[in-house]
């Protein structure tokens, strides 16, 4: 089975778990992690930085053959049904974005959902250390599943993330696998960074 490493050039330079972390769609249906593992991929999201150390975050645990994973399956958009659920378990995260139900109420967090963003940056990182893999998705009926799992008013679901072991290709049908497949590019630093005002592109050591 190929391994994917990092692509160039930049990624090459970074450190692990950083360098070799990527988003395989095909994953090992017989793999599963036990209560310790998930713990410990829980624990790194649990330590992530949030503004005056709100912690706006919830993960619904789905593993397979779990209740939560029959919800959220039942949910998967058509893209993802596939293989979402061969993951060996999925992490929902939520936000703490209200202090209340009316339409009115004050936010809990006004950086809630970027908090969570690093919540969920720490739970793929925690997880690639562990020689694990994540795919991060949206591709489901957020209402729909939302009212499936009882969240409250004041909080957003927003998006999963599958966690397991990576596949054989070869088990996977043909759309699915190629994803994997696709060459891993990024937007140049340029375009991701300013030096200056909007229009003052970082430039960087070129040489």
């Amino acid at each position: 089975m190929t391994t994917r490493r990092a692509p160039q050039p930049g990624a090459e330079h970074l450190s692990e778990p950083l360098r070799s972390r990527w988003s395989p769609s095909v994953y090992d249906a017989a793999h599963t992690l036990d209560r310790a593992e998930i713990d410990q991929l829980l624990h790194a999201a649990q330590w992530a930085p949030s503004a005056g150390n709100s912690q706006p975050w919830v993960f619904f645990v789905c593993e397979r053959g779990s209740a939560n994973h029959d919800r959220l399956v039942a949910h998967l958009s058509r893209g993802n049904s596939g293989w979402v659920p061969l993951a060996a378990a999925v992490f929902l995260s939520a936000g703490h974005v209200s202090t209340g139900a009316d339409a009115d109420a004050p936010a809990y967090s006004d950086y809630a959902l970027y908090d969570v963003g690093q919540a969920a940056a720490h739970l793929t990182l925690q997880a690639r250390s562990m020689g694990l893999h994540s795919h991060q998705f949206a591709g489901f009926d957020h209402e729909g599943l939302a009212a499936d799992l009882g969240l409250p008013a004041t909080h957003v679901l927003l998006t999963g993330i599958a966690v397991g072991l990576r596949g054989d290709p070869a088990s996977a049908d043909e759309r699915t696998a190629a994803r994997d497949l696709r060459v891993r590019e990024r937007n140049g630093l340029g375009e991701i960074a300013r030096a200056g005002t909007w229009t003052e592109p970082w430039v960087g050591d070129r040489a």
